[in-house]
């Protein structure tokens, strides 16, 4: 800590031509919370691996991002990052960890970025401070484990934002139009989530550029429609190809990649209305009441004893937690109420919030004697960018209707930039000043080992209370002891500095450790000693926490040997929304026990199996495996069922269909046949009709048609049409029946074949 004060010049020579060597140990941490035991994740997110099996059969596939083999439909997101996953897959292998390698090297990538970019500036302990921050935020490590999209996101944005920065020291415009084209190239990657930055962007490039006003107008002017043209070029493409000479676009219900991205992908994450059906209309919310009434229904066919709807009635799911798009939007997924507080909220704050108190007391002191005219210093210019970063997104966290927990490493950058600036501002206003702005260092101690106490509290069954108390009792004795001891310039205090340091970064350490302690969760990325379930949240009450599928939800061909499921809930039989996760299905965003319903407080995925029944890619979690399926998720397939299909294929496209593309993708994974997800992600996309189905099977194209009973959506006629049209094979022939394996479909559904002559 006493080396923070010496930012001048030579230090920053000396250190621009050898490597740092206190850079190289944050690096392999990062490379540790990155890459550790990737290889124990055999299929990752199964959805987005699918995708990248499919995506190395054929060039059209691997353009359009196609989910399946047949390239029947698409996946949800743009291509981008599936192009890089299957270059690598091409490159190591079809493996986990080999479509899961990108997104690790990118969180690696984005700590480095992230010390180049706050060492220039505010000194090599800054950078170092930032970077270590970076690695450390919990959420970072959780998602880079992952075939998600959000790290390499981050990392594109960095580098645009280093291309930026170089735009403003050079004064040249080459680098401006590089900048804004990245982003371009983000949005290929995650859509309008890319544009959250666009504010820090032009912000800084007004204030820091040293031109006249008219080269700024005319510069950021051609940036931004390079920019859009970088954003758009992929969706035009595809937006002008006949439908017929390529996948529908997943999750979009007119076939369009523009209504993607600026509907589902889009505005719809900030409103929350993201429950559609297949029609064009959209259904208005639920009201409280009618939810009552709904529920009251329910419980009333319900075949359960009185003491199970009692503690139904007790159950946090019967609170009406709702998905976006239903009456009360408080926190489906564990992201908390909308509100000024939400990222202090449980389920958000342990991803992300650790070190904000401090990063607020670091903005007051960086800021402190701006004047709103200028002249601005480069360190208070840099300040400006990462603060319009940081705020708008943390206004969109704050307020937006529908997102994942794992959205929230976009507050990463910032975050861990004003961590690493801001320690070494506040250091220096410490023990040089004797006014206000010496309070600055101790006070953000203080109130950040408060904060971390509030966000370890309800979790102190499976942490303990010792690492609570340690962290407040040492916050609180580090922080008054530096108060008293101000202006002291002494070894004892540089200690005292650098053991605070280190008390406010052990849980966060902790924390980001625990995907690889507890086991990771590739569907729903999260921290935290529950990190396999991928809800976030306090750990369950189940019987085994880090093994329930949803932080104590079961998943479904699980037996738990608990009778009582009254704490686990079901979302409703042939209801569309988009946001949800693969498979699973709402009503208007509201998820509920479906009406007559015998085991009505458990949640099931497509299949609606009870807990000892099975579907054909059951979400197991075993303890015992080397390898995970998934985390969270488990995506195997009936081994007798496709037996069965690969026998009686008679060169048939497709070795069957189903609803949605929970259950097409361990097939396709497994096996590289296509398998057709009839309504896409979710079972709602508005694809098929029964004349299209009709002309596909006189063409031989598909012959067998699982079907759950859910994910109905915009395909209700053509379920209804196959039922009504088809032979039922008896489950005898395709069902597995081995409990130990978890495999076969559940008890819900029923295999289908339809042969037009």
């Amino acid at each position: 800590m006493k080396h923070m004060n010496s930012e001048v010049k030579e230090e920053r020579t000396s250190n621009k031509k050898r490597i740092d060597l206190f850079l190289v140990p944050i690096v392999l941490i990062a490379a540790f919370l990155n890459l550790f035991k990737i290889w124990t994740d055999e299929y990752a997110n199964a959805y987005y691996t699918a995708a990248v099996k499919s995506m190395l059969q054929s060039f059209h596939n691997f353009f359009y991002a196609s989910f399946d083999p047949g390239g029947y439909v698409t996946i949800d997101k743009p291509p981008v990052v599936f192009w890089i996953q299957t270059i690598s897959a091409k490159i190591f292998g079809f493996h986990g960890w080999s479509v899961i390698l990108p997104q690790a090297l990118a969180g690696i990538g984005s700590v480095l970025l992230l010390y180049v970019l706050i060492k220039r500036t505010f000194g090599v302990w800054a950078g170092r401070f930032a970077a270590l921050a970076m690695a450390l935020t919990p959420i970072v490590p959780a998602v880079s484990r992952t075939n998600n999209i959000d790290s390499m996101l981050v990392f594109t944005l960095l580098l645009a934002t280093w291309m930026l920065f170089r735009a403003v020291r050079t004064v040249k415009f080459g680098w401006v139009l590089a900048a804004f084209a990245m982003i371009g190239v983000a949005f290929n990657m995650k859509m309008l989530q890319a544009y959250m930055v666009l504010p820090a962007f032009y912000v800084f490039y007004v204030v820091a550029t040293k031109i006249t006003w008219k080269k700024k107008i005319a510069f950021l002017t051609t940036a931004t429609a390079l920019m859009l043209a970088v954003s758009v070029s992929w969706a035009v493409v595809v937006d002008s190809t006949s439908a017929d000479k390529r996948p529908y676009m997943g999750s979009s219900q007119t076939n369009s990649v523009l209504e993607l991205a600026f509907g589902y992908n889009g505005i719809n994450r900030l409103t929350g209305n993201t429950s559609v059906t297949g029609s064009s209309h959209k259904q208005p919310p639920q009201t409280e009441q009618q939810t009552a009434s709904s529920e009251t229904k329910q419980n009333s066919n319900s075949s359960a004893d009185s003491s199970q709807s009692s503690n139904q009635r007790k159950s946090s799911f019967s609170q009406k937690m709702q998905a976006p798009g239903g009456g009360n939007q408080n926190g489906m997924f564990n992201t908390g109420n909308p509100g000024p507080f939400r990222l202090f909220q449980k389920g958000l704050s342990d991803q992300i919030s650790w070190l904000l108190p401090f990063v607020i007391f670091s903005i007051v002191g960086l800021f402190a004697g701006v004047k709103f005219k200028g002249p601005y210093t480069a360190k208070q210019k840099e300040s400006l960018f990462w603060l319009a970063w940081l705020l708008p997104v943390a206004v969109f966290f704050s307020i937006a209707g529908f997102f994942h927990q794992y959205y929230l490493i976009m507050l990463a950058p910032p975050i861990a930039a004003f961590a690493g600036a801001g320690a070494v501002a506040l250091w220096s206003m410490y023990k040089q000043h004797n006014d206000w702005k010496s309070w600055l260092l101790p006070g953000g101690i203080l109130t950040t080992a408060a904060l971390q106490v509030y966000i370890m509290s309800p979790y102190v069954s499976s942490i303990g209370v010792a690492p609570i108390a340690g962290v407040g009792v040492l916050g609180v004795i580090l922080a008054l002891v530096l108060a008293i001891r101000k202006q002291r310039k002494n070894s004892l205090t540089n200690y005292l500095g650098a053991a605070a340091m280190v008390v406010l970064l052990a849980m966060p350490a902790y924390w980001a450790m625990t995907p690889i302690i507890y086991g990771g969760n590739s569907m729903l990325p999260s921290a935290g000693p529950d990190s396999s379930s991928g809800m976030g949240g306090p750990p369950s009450t189940a019987t085994n926490s880090k093994q329930s599928g949803f932080n104590g939800m079961q998943p479904p061909g699980i037996s738990s040997g608990n009778s009582s499921s009254n704490n686990q809930m079901q979302p409703p039989s042939g209801s569309s929304n988009g946001g949800q996760m693969p498979g699973g299905s709402s009503n208007n965003g509201q998820m509920q026990p479906p009406s007559g319903s015998s085991n009505s407080g458990q949640m099931q995925m497509p299949g609606g199996s009870s807990n000892n029944s099975q579907m054909p890619n059951s979400f197991s979690s075993k303890s015992s495996s080397s390898k995970r399926k998934s985390g969270g998720m488990n995506a195997e397939v009936n081994q007798k069922l496709l037996n069965y299909l690969t026998k009686n294929n008679t060169g048939e496209k497709y070795l069957f269909a189903t609803t949605d593309s929970t259950s097409a993708a361990p097939y396709i994974i497994k096996t590289g046949k296509p398998v057709m997800a009839m309504g896409g992600f979710s079972g709602s996309d508005p694809i098929l009709t029964v004349s299209k189905l009709k002309a596909m099977i006189k063409k031989g194209e598909v012959k067998y048609f699982y079907l759950s009973g859910m994910g109905k959506g915009g395909q209700s006629d053509v379920i209804t049409w196959i039922k009504e049209n088809s032979k039922e094979i008896p489950s005898s022939k395709w069902q597995s029946t081995s409990s130990s394996a978890q495999q076969g479909p559940s008890g819900n559904g029923t295999l289908y074949e339809i042969t037009l002559k």
